[in-house]
């Protein structure tokens, strides 16, 4: 039971969480810039957004990471269920590294709900002169940092009793 639990544990953590953490790195990087003020019809001064052609931005991809965002980071929640599910089988829950390894996913899953998510939806939505997307980048590598870190905790496994 317990080697089938890791290798869920170990399979669902490398497609969905690396899947959410490649798209919330790419997004910014894909998705559209406002270039202008449009007069518009009332003058309104709406923005604009760039053209899809110049450079690499393309609002296509940047649904795509967008939608891959969502959906992996929902099916994510599958990695720490069966971690847990997999430490009390194993007698391990009360050992420090799991507990700060469920504080950090805790963070990393607040993160990706509350900030990032969002944040990329707006970026779709309005489009700014880049601001939100420098702010989506910083989010990314925290995002991504923490992952690596309760990667980190997974190996090293400071204070386990075994």
């Amino acid at each position: 039971m317990d080697d089938l639990l890791l290798s869920v544990h170990v399979l669902a953590g490398i497609v969905f969480v690396g899947g959410s953490a490649v798209a919330t790195s790419l997004f910014p990087r894909y998705a559209p810039v406002a270039t202008g003020v449009s007069a518009g019809p009332a003058g309104g001064g709406a923005p604009v957004a760039s053209p899809e052609a110049s450079g690499e931005r393309n609002r296509a991809v940047a649904v795509t990471l967008h939608r891959i965002t969502r959906v992996y980071g929902i099916f994510g929640i599958v990695v720490p269920v069966v971690g847990i599910v997999l430490a009390l089988v194993q007698g391990r829950m009360g050992e420090i590294w799991i507990t700060l390894a469920m504080i950090l996913t805790a963070i990393a899953g607040g993160l990706l709900a509350v900030q990032i998510y969002p944040l990329q939806r707006d970026a779709l939505t309005e489009p700014d002169d880049g601001g939100r997307l420098r702010t989506l980048a910083m989010l990314a590598g925290i995002y991504n940092l923490l992952w690596a870190v309760v990667v980190v905790l997974m190996i090293v496994r400071p204070g386990a009793d075994s």
